[in-house]
């Protein structure tokens, strides 16, 4: 089996349930346990109104961490989350493929913004945001329709904007500044250089 580069008597764990943001940590190698952060993330975002977009994301992410180190003491936790906005405007999940239909309209033809916000717990303390900048093509409402039908309503309901970069949802897309990783919620790179700085990787 290969080697792991993680230092540390446990595996890193995620304060999430994400099986893409466990994947992006298990491709790196990393050893991995998940656990449900348990935060009411609409009631915390109504007492966080007035922050930006991108601070909004990192007071969720520092949530979530906090919330699954408290219950775990000793281990080393990632907290992460991801805002979209547009105009200022945040969006969340879409509830149904009515919804997703309704979101895809609005970021047709135009550039958006993802902050995704990652929070270390326990005995590291860290948190940043990394942003990139999306582009859809220009989508008629049948375009849309078919892009829904394609990529399946439970996809469609499981991510912000509802689209999926990484599954059907690339085919929506006139261009996209920023990180891969970031697009997928959890940016890697600036997270691996901070667990390195920590001691928690041997190369």
């Amino acid at each position: 089996m290969p080697r792991s580069p993680w230092i540390g008597p446990d595996p890193l764990l995620l304060a999430s349930t994400s099986p893409t943001r466990r994947l992006l940590l298990e491709s790196a190698a990393l050893p991995v346990e998940t656990a449900a952060p348990d935060v009411d993330e609409r009631a915390l975002e109504a007492q966080c109104a007035g922050l930006s977009p991108a601070d909004l994301a990192l007071t969720l992410a520092r949530a979530k961490a906090r919330a699954v180190a408290a219950r775990f003491p000793g281990r080393l936790v990632v907290g992460a989350d991801q805002v979209l906005a547009l105009d200022g405007t945040v969006f969340h999940k879409p509830e149904d493929a009515a919804s997703a239909r309704a979101q895809l309209a609005r970021l047709a033809g135009r550039t958006h913004t993802l902050h995704a916000a990652v929070a270390l717990a326990g005995p590291v303390t860290d948190a940043f945001v990394e942003t990139a900048r999306l582009t859809l093509r220009p989508l008629d409402d049948r375009a849309i329709a078919a892009y829904v039908d394609c990529a399946g309503a439970d996809r469609v309901r499981s991510s912000v904007g509802g689209y999926q970069l990484e599954g059907p949802g690339i085919h929506l897309f006139e261009s996209v500044a920023g990180d891969h990783s970031t697009v997928l919620g959890l940016p890697l790179l600036p997270l691996l250089a901070r667990l390195r700085a920590a001691g928690r990787l041997d190369f």
